[in-house]
């Protein structure tokens, strides 16, 4: 995924508008648009603010992987609490740790389409 999708994605889910956070870093709206369609790409004094603002890594924010991660065994329980705490919720006690410790990849890809889903049906029915 691209810096400015991600980027995009990151101030969505802050539910903030483009307006409200360039407000809060100080620059015009036009000039974070420009960063979200791709149009410009910010320095990196901008970059380590964007990073700092939405409490991810600059590497983060540019998609990139640390080749580290190829010689570690993958954590789904890492992952998945990571995107339990994206999605706003506290606690994961439901989860009974053994039953989960040993999920690949694409098991925690089914389990955040599934989440991302129930987040959204809860959504709407609120509305």
């Amino acid at each position: 995924m691209s810096f400015n999708v991600r980027l995009k994605e990151y101030r969505k889910r802050a539910k903030l508008t483009q307006e409200e956070i360039a407000k809060k870093l100080g620059i015009k709206r036009s000039t974070y648009a420009k960063y979200e369609t791709g149009e410009n790409q910010p320095d990196y004094k901008m970059l380590e603010k964007l990073a700092d603002f939405f409490e991810v890594t600059t590497d983060d924010l540019l998609g990139r992987d640390n080749k580290k991660h190829d010689k570690e065994p993958y954590n789904s329980l890492k992952e998945i609490n990571d995107f339990v705490r994206e999605l706003g919720i506290d606690s994961v006690g439901f989860f009974n740790i053994d039953d989960w410790k040993n999920l690949d990849k694409e098991d925690v890809e089914e389990i955040k389409k599934h989440f991302e889903w129930v987040a959204h049906k809860a959504k709407t029915r609120k509305k």
